[in-house]
């Protein structure tokens, strides 16, 4: 994996991915609901998915983490970075499943590697893109202190439909500020 170490916060250790995950990943990131907010995870989702993802993480630039909670060990999502080094930038997303929806752990999660990207990686900006049609993923990247940046019209496909993006970022000289 190209996750050189774990990471935690109050609730949550952020750390690879692993073969056991699979059955959460599949049952978790299989849902509708998760699937219809993110860009790359399709419905439905299946075990060859789940095993063909942690394949491509193990050989691409990504930072990415497996979401567990602390006191139970439970897998709760996935979160990172998609690295582009020769531009000392990265794309943040996440996902969380349902169950765990409305309980601050992408927040929590993004913050933290937000933390990594800049301060540990040395990130000059960290971006993200969302659906503007989920309010719950624009209230997180606003609460990162991120600007909405503009949307890209019909930029993407999703089950077959164009549909806008909003971008927003952060440069590393504003992290420092939201930090203060």
């Amino acid at each position: 994996m190209n996750v050189p170490v774990e990471l935690e916060t109050e609730r949550l250790r952020l750390r690879p991915h692993q073969a056991s995950d699979i059955p959460a990943l599949v049952r978790l990131a299989g849902a509708r609901e998760v699937a219809a907010m993110t860009l790359r995870i399709p419905h439905p989702y299946t075990e060859a998915d789940a095993r063909a993802m942690l394949e491509r993480l193990s050989r691409e630039t990504m930072k990415w983490f497996a979401i567990v909670l602390r006191e139970s060990n439970e897998l709760c999502g996935g979160i990172g970075l998609m690295m582009e080094p020769e531009h000392d930038r990265a794309e943040i997303g996440y996902w969380v499943g349902v169950p765990y929806w409305g309980k601050g752990i992408a927040t929590e999660a993004a913050r933290e590697v937000m933390r990594y990207g800049f301060e540990d990686l040395r990130l000059h900006r960290i971006f993200a893109i969302c659906y503007p049609s989920n309010p719950a993923s624009l209230h997180i990247v606003e609460k990162l202190g991120m600007k909405r940046e503009g949307c890209s019209r019909l930029h993407v496909k999703k089950w077959g439909e164009y549909r806008d993006v909003d971008n927003y970022g952060l440069l590393a000289d504003e992290w420092k500020a939201v930090r203060l």
